[in-house]
């Protein structure tokens, strides 16, 4: 992987989504305090309670300085890299200011919230990745979905594991009925959708769990 300035756009394997990479997100940090001008601080990748990856940020009037380490797949060897991500900020609607990356891969420059991890760190156009969503076929998004409500109903997550007993505690009849209704229909469709992927239209679900 190329370093800053290598004078190719920042495109790779549209196969990867936004979670196989690494993340930053302006809007966090103006959350947390972080983008005022003159400070320091690291940030942390962490897998199982575990720190995997980190970098450290200095602040500076109108961008930040990213520096950090990295190796490419299949090397040993590690880089040094060090680099500014220019800040553009919006006004919001309700007042205040929105703030964004510009990204910094060459002969990009887009605003976004959000810049993803590899050699350097860039926008998802650059990298070509999609949402996990963009990538689910429809039954899987519909199983999704379905244990989205499992889960508000507290359900055993897996829409093959049946229905739960009774209604939450505290959660009105009328809605307890809607959000039923709704996982079943999900649960419908995600079925229907494995049934014809997996050539097994005709068959009872008994036969193929």
């Amino acid at each position: 992987m190329g370093g800053m300035g290598s004078g190719r756009r920042w495109h790779f394997g549209a196969k990867d989504t936004t979670t196989d990479y690494r993340s930053l997100d302006v809007r966090r940090w103006k959350r947390d305090g972080l983008l005022t001008p003159s400070q320091a601080f690291g940030w942390n990748w962490s897998r199982h309670g575990e720190v995997v990856a980190s970098i450290r940020v200095r602040t500076e009037a109108g961008r930040v300085i990213l520096t950090y380490r990295h190796r490419n797949r299949g090397e040993e060897e590690w880089e040094d890299e060090s680099y500014p991500v220019y800040l553009d900020w919006t006004p919001c609607h309700l007042g205040g200011q929105r703030p964004w990356f510009l990204c910094p891969a060459r002969g990009c420059g887009r605003r976004v919230a959000i810049l993803y991890g590899g050699g350097i760190f860039a926008c998802r156009h650059c990298y070509q990745l999609a949402y996990d969503s963009q990538r689910e076929v429809p039954y899987d998004r519909a199983a999704r979905r379905a244990d989205k409500i499992r889960e508000k109903l507290d359900w055993e997550p897996g829409i093959l594991n049946g229905n739960g007993w009774g209604k939450p505690k505290g959660m009105h009849w009328k809605t307890f009925e809607q959000l039923t209704a709704q996982h079943d229909a999900f649960v419908s469709m995600s079925l229907a959708g494995m049934a014809q992927r997996f050539n097994l239209l005709g068959e009872s679900i008994e036969d193929w769990i």
